[in-house]
C-alpha cells in the first residue's frame, strides 16, 4: 500500500493552497459578510485549472485523476466554503453530466467556456417539494413537435443564477404511465432561453458568497436535441452524478474541519488564562488531538473511495460513508473550534465562525446524512 501523493498532486495541492491563502482569504470575511458572489476570484480560479479538473483535454479541462481534484476542493475548503462550494458544484453537478452523458455536440458546445471559468452551469434537481425524495419532481417537460415545452421550478441550486451561468441541467418528468410510474429526463436549458428565469437566494445561513438560485420554467422551448442522454435516463444520470459529488462535498468537509483545526491549534498556542497558553491545558489539549485524529481517518477514507474511482471500482458504498462521515467529523471538529475560542469563536471577525455556519450545508446538501445511512444500509446488505 502506498500512501504518498505523486509529485504532481502535492504540486496542486501547493498551488491552491497559495492561491487560497493568498487571493481567497484576504477577502473571504468581506464577501460572507456581504453576501456577494465574486465573478473575479472564479475566474481567477478557471485560470488556476480548477474547473474541468477531470476532463480530457480534448475539451479543455486538464484530464486529472479524481483524487486531484478532491484536493484542490480539500484546499479551498481550509480557507473558505463558499469558493470551495461554488468549485465542488461545478465540476461534480455542472460540468459532470455534460462530460459523461452529453453527446459529442453538447460537450463540443458548453465544455470549453465551463472548463476555462468562462461561465457556470446549474444541476436543477431540487424543487420545493422534492429533496430527498427526487421522485417527487413535478417540474416537467412535454414534447410539441422537435421542442421541449418545460414548465416548473427548481431550488437551492448552487451556481444556477450567478452573472457567469450559461444555463442548467434540469431534470424533468417526460411522461406518465397508465400506473402513473413518471419518466425522468435531463433537459439542458440556456440562460437567456424566454421563459427562463433565475432569483438569488439571499439571507443563507451557510456558503454566503456562493450562488444560490431558484430556477423558474414558464413555457420554456428548447429543442429535442436538448435531451442530455436517453429519454427515461434522467433518475439514474441524477443519481449517477450524485454517487461523484458526495466525494467532493466529503473533500469540503476535509478541508474544513482542516481549516478549523489549524486556527484553534494557533489560539490555544497564543491565548493565556491563569498565566498558561490554553492549549496546554488537558482539556483543551485532548479536544485538539481528536480534532487531528478524526481529521486523519476521515482523510484517508475519503481518499481510498476517490483511489477506487480511479480505478474504475464500485465506490458507490465508500463515497456514501466519507461523506456522511466527513460532515459529521466537521462538525464535531467546528463545535470545539469555537468553544476553544471562547467568546471570540462567536465573531464573524475568527474564521471558526465562519466554518461554523457553514458546515451545516454538509449534512443536509447532495444527500442528507440520514439519507447517506440508508445508502450504506443497502449497500451492506440490510435491505433488499
Amino acid at each position: 500500500m502506498d500512501f504518498d501523493l505523486t509529485s504532481e498532486q502535492e504540486l496542486l495541492r501547493r498551488t491552491v493552497r497559495e492561491f487560497a491563502e493568498g487571493e481567497i482569504a484576504p477577502r473571504a470575511a468581506e464577501l460572507n459578510a456581504k453576501e456577494e458572489f465574486s465573478c473575479e476570484i472564479t475566474r481567477a480560479m478557471g485560470d488556476l485549472g480548477l474547473f474541468g479538473i477531470t476532463v480530457s483535454s480534448e475539451y479543455g479541462g486538464q484530464g486529472l485523476d479524481y483524487l486531484s481534484y478532491i484536493i484542490a476542493v480539500e484546499e479551498l475548503a481550509r480557507v473558505d466554503g463558499s469558493h470551495a462550494a461554488t468549485v465542488a458544484a461545478e465540476n461534480s453537478l455542472g460540468i459532470g453530466p455534460l462530460y459523461y452523458f452529453g453527446s459529442e455536440v453538447q460537450k463540443r458546445r458548453y465544455l470549453p467556456d465551463l472548463c476555462s471559468g468562462k461561465g457556470l452551469w446549474g444541476f436543477g434537481l431540487t424543487e420545493p417539494s422534492a429533496g430527498s425524495d427526487a421522485g417527487g419532481t413535478k417540474t416537467t417537460a412535454r414534447l410539441d413537435g422537435d421542442r421541449w415545452i418545460v414548465n416548473g421550478g427548481k431550488t437551492f441550486i448552487t451556481n444556477g443564477g450567478s452573472p457567469m451561468t450559461l444555463g442548467a441541467t434540469v431534470q424533468c418528468v417526460t411522461d406518465t404511465g397508465p400506473d402513473g410510474k413518471k419518466e425522468y429526463s435531463c433537459i439542458l436549458v440556456e440562460h437567456g432561453t424566454p421563459g427562463f428565469t433565475t432569483r438569488t437566494m439571499q439571507g443563507k445561513l451557510v456558503w454566503r458568497a456562493s450562488n444560490t438560485a431558484e430556477l423558474f420554467f414558464d413555457d420554456v422551448s428548447v429543442s429535442r436535441d436538448n435531451i442530455l442522454g436517453d429519454r427515461g435516463s434522467g433518475f439514474h444520470l441524477m443519481l449517477e452524478t450524485l454517487d461523484s459529488g458526495r466525494l467532493s462535498i466529503a473533500a469540503m468537509g476535509v478541508g474544513g474541519a482542516q481549516g478549523a483545526y489549524e486556527a484553534a491549534l494557533s489560539y490555544a498556542r497564543e491565548r493565556q488564562q491563569f498565566g498558561t497558553p490554553i492549549g496546554q491545558f488537558q482539556a483543551n489539549a485532548f479536544k485538539l488531538a481528536d480534532m487531528a485524529t478524526e481529521i486523519e481517518l476521515v482523510r484517508n477514507l475519503l481518499y481510498k473511495a476517490c483511489w477506487l474511482r480511479d480505478q474504475g471500482r464500485p465506490f458507490r458504498k465508500e463515497a456514501a460513508m466519507a461523506k456522511l462521515w466527513s460532515s459529521e467529523v466537521m462538525h464535531r471538529v467546528t463545535h470545539a473550534a469555537v468553544q476553544l475560542h471562547g467568546g471570540y469563536g462567536l465573531m464573524e471577525e475568527y474564521p471558526v465562525a465562519r466554518f461554523y455556519r457553514d458546515q451545516r450545508l454538509l449534512e443536509i446538501g447532495e444527500g442528507t446524512s440520514e439519507v447517506q445511512r440508508l445508502v450504506i444500509s443497502r449497500l451492506i446488505g440490510c435491505y433488499d
